[in-house]
């Protein structure tokens, strides 16, 4: 029986189906597009990127002192991120296997290709791909982890939950026990084919 909570996942899904289509369409406002992987911009919008590149010396000069102290803070977080991202791929190759779930593909996450864009300059270009990873990791880790939870645990909290991975919303609602003894396998069927 579909709730008014089901049918507010089925409206964001809907929303985001149609931001994607927005997304299309601003590739044509920004004039590129993507083939093969690569993105493509005309030679013209190239032209105007590269002549609004800051330098390296005035984009140090611009940014604020906190800025300038707490980058190495920041990039720190790198190794943790790395070994985060090792970790969850080795935990999915091991698990994912064990229980017939379908694995993830993290590349459907990491996306980094903000650094080809002719207006950044290195030390931006080294943020974007910092960032690219380091969201992209986050994203892949939860998906991973929203899997595991809908196969061992698709029961949603009684108190909200904030930005809810997307398996949440097939979720079974708190308290319904019924529900649960009725649901629960074949939620976790559900995996066996994505």
């Amino acid at each position: 029986m579909a709730t008014r909570i089901d049918e507010l996942f089925d409206r964001i899904a809907t929303l985001e189906r149609e931001l994607e289509s927005e997304v299309n369409r601003a590739r044509q406002d920004w004039r590129y597009r993507v083939e093969a992987g690569r993105v493509r911009f005309e030679r013209d919008v190239r032209a105007v990127h590269r002549r609004l590149k800051h330098g390296i010396w005035r984009f140090l000069g611009e940014s604020s002192l906190s800025s300038l102290v707490t980058a190495p803070v920041v990039y720190s977080l790198v190794v943790p991120i790395a070994l985060l991202d090792l970790w969850i791929t080795v935990y999915q190759a091991v698990c994912f296997r064990a229980y017939g779930i379908a694995r993830v593909k993290r590349s459907s996450y990491i996306v980094i290709d903000r650094q080809h864009l002719a207006y950044l300059n290195a030390i931006e270009k080294l943020n974007c791909v910092y960032c690219g990873y380091a969201n992209g990791v986050f994203a892949y880790v939860r998906d991973v982890a929203g899997r595991t939870e809908q196969y061992w645990c698709p029961i949603r909290h009684a108190r909200a939950v904030r930005g809810p991975h997307p398996h949440y919303r097939h979720f079974i609602d708190y308290g319904d026990a019924e529900g649960y003894r009725k649901r629960w396998l074949p939620l976790r069927n559900e995996l066996k084919g994505r």
